[in-house]
């Protein structure tokens, strides 16, 4: 991968992540770090890991050891690499270039306690889709589907392991069912408007797998508040507010 092609981020703490122009990150992705919440004690594994952003967010709150990330695009896998490499965290963040349908042999099965997915949001029949491939597969559910995704976290997970994932409100109801398919149990999911008055634009979900029934619905969380970013973001956005947003 050409480096010109390349931009630091900062995340704060001293730590930073390798963007692109196709690979880049956003609230959501912070949202969903913070979100699942990884311990020390997680093997986690986070699919499609883009940039490599909700670990290094993770590693940069000292919240876990070690994890995997999956991405089927080399251009994703090099600034994930990249930035593990920047941070020092090369020995404990593997980065896997790899179809997640694939990822017998390369990963336990069985024996994660946390998956993450930042998955595309559209439908392969859903708008239009880009004419750059590397385009498409962030956004369109073209190399996977949903489906694909839950059944993977499912053969990834051990029993009580946490899948957690974000997505449009419109496909909840779909996401839900596939959970409950595949032995994910829904046992927490919070909605995301940006104020407000508003109707929700994201809604994150934790699965458990082989759980009992039993769904907490967290507060609304808003980003926006008085015309400003709300407290609660704030302090979600942390040390990567400090560095970048002010």
């Amino acid at each position: 991968m050409d480096e010109s092609v390349m931009r630091k981020e900062p995340l704060g703490n001293g730590f930073s992540v390798f963007v692109s122009e196709n690979h880049t990150f956003g609230t959501d992705a912070v949202l969903l770090s913070h979100f699942a919440s990884a311990k020390k004690t997680d093997h986690a594994v986070d699919l499609g890991t883009g940039c490599g952003i909700i670990p290094m967010l993770w590693f940069r709150e000292g919240k876990l050891q070690a994890a995997y990330g999956v991405d089927i695009s080399e251009e994703a896998a090099t600034l994930a690499k990249r930035s593990a490499e920047e941070n020092g965290k090369a020995g404990q963040f593997t980065v896997l270039c790899s179809d997640l349908k694939e990822l017998k042999g390369k990963i336990p099965f069985g024996a994660q306690t946390l998956v993450t997915c930042n998955p595309p949001y559209k439908a392969p029949s859903a708008g239009l889709k880009n004419a750059d491939e590397r385009q498409r597969v962030a956004r369109h559910e073209v190399a996977c589907t949903l489906r694909d995704i839950v059944a993977t976290a499912s053969k990834l997970l051990q029993t009580a392991g946490r899948f957690c994932v974000c997505h449009r409100p419109e496909r909840l109801a779909e996401l839900l069912d596939l959970m409950r398919e595949y032995g994910l149990e829904p046992k927490r999911m919070r909605l995301v408007c940006q104020r407000m008055g508003e109707e929700p634009w994201l809604v994150l979900v934790e699965g458990k797998k082989c759980a009992h029934t039993g769904l907490r619905i967290a507060p609304t969380l808003y980003v926006e508040e008085n015309g400003g970013f709300s407290p609660e973001m704030i302090r979600i956005y942390g040390a990567y507010k400090e560095a970048y947003l002010t």
